[in-house]
């Protein structure tokens, strides 16, 4: 049993993802048949100014085309359970029905908890008496499946996620606000890291809601940005001196 660090892999990612972007948003605006959009496409930056625009006016389904796919290890069950609410990815995760716990098994700690020593300690001791109890039902010819009940969602998953160009850009634009937990927010990073290694134009897009807004809609801001009310405040303000 040991405490795990995240891993995150780009396994698959367009060669000719700018061409295909490009051929996507030149075919909705020209005359000519879309492989002779594809062939005939001019150098990148030309290729950049046109998929800029397009997309800074909102036309998003051209972005669609591109299918990205990770590799993500030692993330908890809690962080999982958040990253499968988004509705346009797909998954296959390690199943705790079919996959049996060998020994103790692997888990994530919160940092939380992790930067409270004593509180840490208890932590691990819940997560050692589980294990112990679960290994304890799988000798007795419980099922795996039905073990599983008591493993907590700090437990260690692994998965294979993939998603299109546009729906990383929207995770990366939730995920990575501060208001998300911090998990998630880690692992979202890493995704985006990975990205931008291959693509650093689309380093941009790939960032909290608020540095594409201009401003925080959320309830409360971290301090980044100001909320939408408070920049009405002040250009109001600014308008009436």
């Amino acid at each position: 049993m040991a405490k795990q660090k995240l891993s995150v892999e780009l396994i698959s990612i367009p060669n000719d993802m700018i061409k295909t972007i490009y051929t996507a948003c030149k075919t909705c605006y020209s005359a000519k048949l879309p492989y002779e959009n594809f062939l005939n496409a001019p150098e990148d930056d030309k290729m950049l100014s046109l998929i800029k625009r397009v997309i800074g006016s909102g036309h998003y389904s051209t972005i669609e085309h591109i299918q990205l796919t990770f590799a993500i290890q030692n993330v908890s069950r809690a962080c999982t359970h958040q990253l499968v609410r988004h509705r346009h990815m797909s998954f296959s995760q390690k199943s705790q029905r079919y996959v049996k716990e060998k020994g103790e098994f692997d888990y994530i700690m919160p940092s939380s908890i992790e930067k409270n020593p004593e509180l840490a300690k208890k932590f691990e001791e819940f997560i050692q008496n589980t294990s112990n109890l679960y290994q304890e039902f799988i000798e007795a010819g419980i099922l795996a499946e039905d073990a599983r009940s008591i493993l907590p969602n700090a437990a260690a998953s692994s998965l294979v996620a993939s998603l299109n160009l546009r729906e990383l850009i929207h995770l990366s634009n939730l995920r990575l606000c501060t208001r998300a937990q911090a998990e998630i927010r880690s692992l979202v990073k890493a995704m985006v890291d990975e990205v931008i290694k291959k693509e650093p134009w689309l380093k941009p897009y790939l960032v909290p809601k608020c540095e594409r807004l201009g401003y925080c809609d959320e309830d409360k801001s971290c301090g980044r940005m100001k909320t939408r009310e408070e920049l009405m405040c002040v250009n109001n303000c600014a308008a009436t001196v």
